[in-house]
């Protein structure tokens, strides 16, 4: 089995900055992709940005220009800088992972889900 635990989210003014963390453990053989996806209150969740083992990035527009992705293949951790943050970012900020197990089996993973709100 493979744990996402998130951490770094809170309460920021707009045009504040955050850091999201996302360290995965367990039976990991290896990590493919990893991202951040979010979810306001009554909408659906939504990309925010991926990033591949080998450091190819993905952005949602809404962010591009903002937030900067990155990971720690040794350390198996993904961050989320954000900067210059909005009312609109406010929600709850989930981890995601494909991992692969002892058995080369790739499979979905989803963190816990981390709240980041942002006052106006």
């Amino acid at each position: 089995q493979v744990q996402l635990v998130e951490s770094g989210g809170g309460l920021v003014q707009a045009g504040g900055s955050l850091r999201l963390s996302c360290t995965a453990s367990g039976s990991i053989r290896s990590i493919r992709i990893m991202g951040w996806y979010r979810q306001a209150p009554g909408k659906q969740r939504d990309l925010v940005a991926t990033i591949t083992a080998g450091g190819a990035t993905n952005y949602a527009d809404s962010v591009r220009g903002r937030f900067i992705i990155s990971r720690d293949n040794a350390k198996n951790t993904v961050y989320l800088q954000m900067n210059s943050l909005k009312p609109e970012d406010t929600a709850v900020y989930y981890c995601h992972a494909d991992v692969s197990n002892s058995l080369g089996i790739f499979n979905s993973y989803w963190g816990q889900g981390t709240q980041v709100t942002v006052s106006s």
